[in-house]
């Protein structure tokens, strides 16, 4: 039978029953990007202060070794000496770049299987990952200066311009290949944690629902986005923090001269040893945990709502 008017080409991926539609109306193609964007939109505002309290973490006895202030005793000291205001440093920025960033790095995953499944025949495990690599690097190199931007607000509790202001300043004074200052540790992390996150996330599910009673739903969305969450803290954590050092080196006086991620790594590992890769590591965890649960389960409820499969 020809197809009709409007009608969307299909596809069934092998072993999900599952269809795929990526010759797809705009309509399709703005539901699925716009719950992508708008879960992790949320999902940055309920955990920002996090990301500030791992920022500031981060940044802990750069270039040095000794006891570390714990994420309990920072969040005190913030709160007494800057005010809560200070919690939400960077909050527009991020904000911004959530929307972008969260509506490609889910967004593009689903059209990538589906591009492995049609050339390889395949959407296995390996496949997944490369799939969430690759959306999450593509997002990243090109919202790398908001982050710039957000990171900068976030370490400056006394500055009082925005963040369009920042923006043309950093232009100015830095030139503007200081806006992708950290994008090669910054992409490799989305890449990793992407991979990662949605990888372990979308077998989870496959796993739970084949060898347990769960069915899609609220249950099976929490347990598999806590796994998710978990996978892609360990894998990330060092990442973030050479990335945080990169894009802060002009801003502190502290961190050294860094010529790339791989140098900035060995200084760390030379002068702070191995933990100090994994400064702010529990900050890491309380944000991208609850950050994941909080994206997977509004994203799930959000496509059923635009009448789109489940992730």
């Amino acid at each position: 039978m020809d197809d009709q008017p409007g009608s969307q080409k299909s596809s069934i991926i092998p072993g999900s029953g599952k269809v795929n539609n990526w010759a797809a109306s705009p309509s399709h193609l703005c539901y699925h990007f716009g719950t992508s964007g708008l879960s992790i939109a949320v999902a940055t505002g309920v955990t920002h202060p996090l990301d500030v309290l791992k920022v500031r973490l981060q940044m802990q006895l750069v270039g040095q070794r000794g006891p570390l202030t714990g994420m309990g005793n920072l969040l005190v000291h913030i709160l007494k000496n800057e005010g809560p205001r200070s919690m939400y440093l960077g909050l527009a920025p991020a904000l911004t770049r959530s929307v972008v960033y969260g509506g490609l790095r889910l967004g593009l995953y689903e059209p990538s299987k589906y591009v492995c499944e049609q050339v390889f025949g395949s959407t296995n495990i390996f496949f997944k990952i490369a799939s969430g690599a690759f959306a999450g690097g593509f997002a990243t190199a090109l919202t790398n200066p908001v982050e710039v931007v957000k990171v900068r607000l976030q370490m400056n509790p006394n500055l009082r311009r925005g963040p369009i202001i920042e923006l043309r300043r950093i232009v100015s004074e830095e030139g503007i290949r200081a806006l992708w200052k950290g994008v090669g540790p910054a992409m490799t992390r989305a890449a990793s944690m992407t991979a990662s996150q949605l990888s372990t996330y979308d077998e989870s599910k496959r796993i739970l629902i084949r060898w347990s009673p769960l069915e899609e739903g609220f249950h099976l969305h929490l347990i598999s986005s806590m796994v998710a969450g978990t996978v892609s803290t360990l894998i990330t954590a060092p990442m973030d923090m050479i990335k945080t050092r990169l894009m802060l080196q002009r801003e502190s006086k502290e961190v050294g001269n860094y010529k790339n991620g791989f140098h900035c790594a060995y200084q760390v590992l030379r002068t702070e040893g191995p933990r100090g890769l994994y400064k702010g590591g529990l900050a890491i965890f309380a944000r991208l945990g609850p950050q994941t649960m909080i994206t997977f389960i509004l994203v799930e409820k959000l496509r059923k709502l635009a009448g789109l499969d489940a992730i």
